[in-house]
């Protein structure tokens, strides 16, 4: 006759104990890190498509140096930029310039006039301010119906041409600021430059301003990620 070998209830429980821990363990650190994957695909994609726009607009209607030539309003000006990009973008809500239409999860935006406001099919939200106030176009990656609204974590700037050279396109806020200034006390505003050169979030790891990470480890701008 054989012998049936089998667990016995302790030993299964203890086993399963030992799955839950190392389950709680280690989940936490596979969500973050899928969470921040999503976010860095996000910021890179709009980054894409808001270049894309940007171009498109210049082939049709000049060079962004001349865009303005006839605004006399930041109204107009936010007006007129909005509406070209927007016209090379997948939108699923145009607010325009109008006031509390709930295209942004902010009063200070929703309702100011200045600002060109849409949504974009995949849910983002997009700002666009006047170039008189140095030209930045904020992007809310959730949307106006959840998120934060946090610097850094769903809330990212980019910046507008300045002067009449338009080579570069649109460039994430902070794009020409050094490694330190980077990882420094307004690291967050900057989220888009970091995701964009080292295609990574960790700044959002970092416990202060000379790059520690939370595991100890240290950024440097040849290794600018918390491993």
């Amino acid at each position: 006759m054989k012998k049936i070998f089998a667990f016995t209830l302790a030993e299964t429980l203890i086993v399963m104990g030992v799955i839950g821990i190392v389950s709680a363990l280690t989940l936490p650190n596979l969500n973050s890190s899928t969470g921040d994957k999503e976010k860095v695909a996000k910021v890179k994609k709009i980054y894409q498509n808001l270049n894309d726009a940007f171009g498109r607009a210049e082939a049709v209607y000049g060079p962004y140096s001349e865009w303005h030539i006839n605004d006399n309003t930041e109204q107009a000006k936010t007006k007129r930029t909005g509406e070209r990009l927007a016209e090379f973008m997948k939108l699923s809500k145009d607010c325009s310039n109008s006031t509390n239409q709930s295209c942004m999860n902010n009063s200070g935006y929703d309702s100011n006039d200045k600002i060109y406001k849409f949504i974009l099919a995949d849910g983002a939200s997009v700002a666009i301010d006047s170039p008189d106030s140095g030209s930045p176009i904020l992007v809310d990656i959730d949307g106006p119906a959840k998120g934060s609204f946090a610097n850094g974590k769903d809330l990212f700037y980019f910046e507008l041409p300045t002067g009449n050279d338009s080579t570069m396109g649109i460039i994430p806020q902070g794009y020409n600021l050094s490694f330190n200034d980077l990882k420094g006390a307004s690291r967050n505003s900057y989220g888009a430059t970091w995701i964009i050169k080292y295609d990574n979030a960790d700044y959002l790891k970092l416990t202060d301003n000379n790059g520690t990470c939370q595991n100890g480890t240290t950024v440097t701008e040849a290794n600018p990620r918390c491993k």
